[in-house]
């Protein structure tokens, strides 16, 4: 579209130029024409972005593009799907796992996005999901703020091409999650995750340092070389173990990783399991930021078995990451009072809970009267009690009444849905 209009402005020159001769205005003309019809076209099959919402509604209407997400809200999955709005999350690194997961948040209608890559678009990337031909050789965060602007213009999006591995990257990431432009009344930095989506252990290690340093709870997720398994892993600092308390085998054994990559040899990478890591990636952000189900602190995935292996992992004491020694110390002083607090929620919610059946009418007829409580008879009573018991065989009724001791018997009817027989009781 750009190169369109440059030329028509030169075909405007010309025009000027070619006043005072009729045959060459004519021709300009009628380039200029051709010029017009031809942008026409392109502005036609240009993609049309819709205008922003105000305000999420649950309406359910074809133009509304939040009516399946607070549906959530309705079934009671969420209490308030529109705090989504709120939140900021951090993607650092906009690979395979990182860009897919970007999209879901947009799509979720996250508050606020940053984005951290230094990489460009290249071929190479086009069996991942998101990126598309026409963007090779723009750089990820351009393309990734292109493309998410499009399919969501509610999410503030902000991009930073940098290697936050490198003295000046690193100053620049600290300081971006510590902007509060978007929520100057938040408590500790301005994020509310950070979404770790790289592919090596030196940038593991940076937004470790990071997140250590700001207090930041962050999630990390990674795909294996042969690309048939990942994992997702919470890290909340102090809390649980930050990357530093279990370093990778190979990394512990002292082997520096970029001497494994060798020339002409890259990972494999497969859309699918990327696709899946970063679902699960997102859906534990979602259930961590809005308060619903149980987050995980470790999952993996093993596509070859469709293994989802759990674990929890707690701190190391003897952790060679200073921020997070000193995270731990505080995490212990503060944790005898947060127990007690999660303890008196969890008796206040089983005071709350009504007593009695929890089904006080059922499709099958079905009543149970306690048993610990004795049987009250007539007092003109015999004290005998029958049992009674009508059935349909060879659509014929045959009835049986049978005496039961009634010191044994206990009081329970149950009539069998489909009528074929009935059992009963009386004290006769």
């Amino acid at each position: 579209m750009e190169a369109e209009l440059k030329e028509m402005l030169n075909d405007l020159d010309s025009l000027k130029q070619s006043l005072p001769d009729p045959s060459n205005l004519a021709s300009s003309v009628l380039k200029l024409q051709s010029r017009v019809e031809h942008l026409t076209k392109l502005a036609k099959s240009a993609p049309v972005r819709r205008t922003k919402v105000q305000d999420m509604s649950a309406e359910v209407v074809d133009s509304n593009p939040y009516s399946r997400l607070m549906a959530l809200q309705r079934m009671g999955i969420v209490d308030n799907y529109e705090r989504i709005r709120d939140f900021s999350v951090a993607i650092v690194g906009i690979g395979g796992v990182g860009s897919v997961a970007a999209e879901m948040l947009t799509r979720c209608g996250i508050g606020r996005l940053l984005l951290y890559d230094y990489d460009k678009v290249e071929l190479a990337n086009m069996n991942r999901l998101f990126f598309r031909p026409e963007q090779v050789g723009m750089t990820k965060t351009d393309a990734a703020s292109q493309t998410l602007s499009d399919i969501n213009p509610d999410v503030v999006l902000e991009s930073f091409t940098l290697n936050i591995t490198t003295v000046q990257g690193f100053e620049t990431f600290m300081s971006s999650l510590r902007n509060k432009s978007f929520r100057p009344n938040k408590e500790g930095s301005g994020v509310d995750l950070v979404l770790s989506c790289v592919d090596n252990y030196e940038a593991r290690m940076a937004v470790n340092q990071a997140c250590n340093e700001l207090n930041q709870t962050w999630m990390e997720s990674g795909v294996s070389e042969d690309a048939v398994s990942g994992h997702i892993q919470l890290l909340i600092p102090g809390e649980t173990a930050c990357f530093a308390c279990a370093p990778p085998l190979v990394v512990a054994s002292g082997v520096d990783e970029r001497t494994l990559k060798r020339e002409g040899v890259c990972a494999a990478s497969l859309p699918t399991t990327m696709g899946v890591v970063a679902g699960l990636l997102v859906q534990n952000t979602l259930k961590l930021l809005l308060q619903f189900g149980q987050v995980s602190p470790y999952l993996g995935y093993n596509s070859l078995k469709d293994f989802f292996p759990t674990m929890e992992m707690r701190p190391n004491p003897q952790c060679s990451n200073a921020a997070c020694l000193e995270r731990q110390k505080e995490y212990l002083l503060v944790k005898p009072a947060r127990d007690a607090a999660i303890i008196a929620k969890m008796e206040a919610e089983a005071l709350s809970v009504p007593e009695g059946p929890l089904h006080t009418d059922n499709e099958w007829n079905i009543s149970v009267v306690d048993d610990s409580v004795p049987e009250r008879t007539d007092a003109t009573s015999s004290g005998d009690i029958y049992c009674y018991m009508t059935f349909r065989c060879n659509n014929a009724i045959h009835t049986t009444k049978t005496r039961i001791d009634g010191k044994k018997f206990q009081a329970i009817r149950l009539v069998e849905p489909a009528n074929n027989f009935h059992i009963s009781h009386v004290i006769g």
